[in-house]
């Protein structure tokens, strides 16, 4: 542990940031899994999931927890795999 004030406050912050962090990103992933499930037992919402997820990706890309090329990869793959299901 740091001795200097701000260090101090510093090392609270980012472990509260790594926390939200961490949680966003299991949100993420949850849903792209959810969408996902959703496309292979090709249920009756899954266009509802997949907007869902896409809402997330962007929400992610947005926060800065991916970049927002790879929120468009992501996003691109679930469009299609949607789409020849």
């Amino acid at each position: 542990m740091p001795n200097i004030k701000s260090s101090k406050k510093r090392v609270l912050i980012s472990e509260a940031k790594a926390i939200k962090n961490r949680s966003a990103n299991s949100a993420l992933k949850t849903s792209l899994k959810k969408a996902n499930a959703a496309i292979e037992e090709n249920a009756e919402d899954k266009q509802e999931k997949v907007n869902l997820a896409i809402k997330k990706i962007d929400q992610a890309a947005a926060k800065g927890l991916i970049h927002k090329n790879n929120a468009a990869n992501k996003k691109s793959a679930l469009a299609i795999k949607a789409k020849n299901a």
